[in-house]
């Protein structure tokens, strides 16, 4: 009965680990069709994207089959004295963002002005590694009170 109680509990820590830690939900939106996603962002559940169900940018075909690693907010200018803001979900190293926010090629008339990157959930977002240790925690205080 306990050995049983234990592996029902193992099995379901693994499906909420594996179903929460690796998706990174982030922002998307451009302000050009949007003026909520400008420069004053007003948060819209609409905007809200699980990254893990997109693919990365055409330009950036040498990250495909791979993951959202973050989220990101680009400053671009296609007219001048009027920049654009674009959010979406970064791919590539977060520690080494240029990769990831190389200009689209196929806009050459656009400037960009700054790219942000970050590892959040909505930061502009991954989940935390708090929930995953709190349910290793609590994984292995249960464990220990059916052994």
């Amino acid at each position: 009965m306990v050995s049983s109680v234990r592996n029902l509990l193992v099995l379901t820590i693994l499906a909420v680990l594996a179903s929460t830690g690796y998706a990174i939900h982030c922002y998307m939106c451009e302000s050009l069709t949007n003026p909520k996603c400008g420069q004053k962002f007003e948060a819209d559940s609409s905007f809200l994207l699980d990254c893990s169900r997109i693919a990365p940018p055409r330009h950036l075909n040498f990250l495909i089959g791979r993951n959202a690693t973050g989220c990101m907010k680009k400053t671009l200018e296609g007219v001048p004295g009027h920049p654009q803001f674009v959010r979406s979900c970064f791919f590539g190293d977060i520690r080494n963002a240029h990769d990831g926010c190389t200009p689209d090629p196929a806009t050459p008339f656009v400037k960009q002005l700054s790219c942000e990157v970050c590892d959040k959930n909505e930061c502009n977002s991954s989940g935390s590694l708090t929930p995953i240790a709190g349910a290793i925690i609590l994984f292995f205080g249960v464990a220990r009170l059916l052994a």
